[in-house]
């Protein structure tokens, strides 16, 4: 039986597939415990991370019919959400992400979308928030994710109403980065995934760190965090790599140094 989740390397791009096409890509406890031994298995190596698909759909979200089935509807919500909220964190701590959406995205399956660093969505690519559907809030990291991406006021309209979003709207509001033919979607993540993991591997996960914590730190706080973070930064090889091409006009060759 194949798994639900797999992963390959392409060099320094670690490649997760969602592979149950004939599910959807439902996330059902298989679903997050593979996902969760995928990139908690170390990210120390990888460079970026591609999140690609099988089938007509990105994900349809979380197993429904399995919480409609469990004994106990709530635990079996609070251990499959806490398992994928696992690999959601070490995400968001890691190397950038570049997720790459076709068809639909709804739910939690939205969430992983959403937690893409760099979104690239296929023609057919539709996102829905889902959870107003059947009654419950939102998991996966959307409450987190989307209103800073889309703005407060946006994200309210967008979960409350569960609103149905083509690629061109998903666009429009900053939730997708580029919109592309369905066909030429895997092939763009895979290259915006490259470049990033040939890039300054531990200025990104600074800069991700940064952009997180300013969302909480005061402006006098976060200015000496950078200033904190570039110095550091210049005196790593890879800091001293980019200045010295830039001065010497040359493209730089960072070594992915941490």
């Amino acid at each position: 039986m194949t798994a639900p989740v797999t992963a390959t390397r392409d060099g320094g791009v670690l490649v997760v597939r969602l592979a149950n096409a004939a599910k959807r890509n439902v996330i059902d406890l298989a679903f997050a415990t593979t996902l969760h031994e995928i990139v908690g298995g170390g990210l120390a190596d990888v460079g970026a991370v591609a999140v690609v698909q099988d089938g007509d759909h990105f994900c349809v979200g979380g197993d429904v019919r399995g919480m409609a089935a469990a004994d106990d509807g709530s635990a079996f919500v609070r251990a499959l959400a806490t398992e994928l909220h696992h690999s959601m964190r070490i995400l968001a701590d890691g190397p950038p992400v570049v997720v790459g959406v076709r068809g639909w995205a709804a739910g939690a399956g939205m969430s992983l979308a959403c937690a893409g660093d760099v979104v690239v969505a296929g023609e057919s690519a539709m996102f829905q928030p889902a959870y107003p559907g059947i009654g419950v809030t939102p998991d996966g990291g959307m409450s987190w994710n989307l209103p800073r991406a889309v703005g407060a006021r946006r994200a309210r309209a967008i979960i409350l109403r569960n609103a149905a979003l083509t690629a061109a709207e998903a666009q429009a509001d900053g939730i997708v980065d580029e919109v592309l033919a369905d066909e030429a979607v895997e092939a763009r993540v895979l290259e915006l995934a490259r470049g990033l993991a040939d890039g300054p591997r531990a200025a990104y996960l600074g800069a991700k760190r940064l952009l997180r914590e300013s969302e909480t730190a005061s402006y006098s706080d976060q200015l000496d965090a950078e200033a904190a973070g570039i110095a550091e930064r210049v005196a790593s090889p890879d800091g001293a790599e980019g200045i010295t091409a830039f001065v010497e006009r040359r493209t730089p060759q960072f070594g992915g140094t941490r």
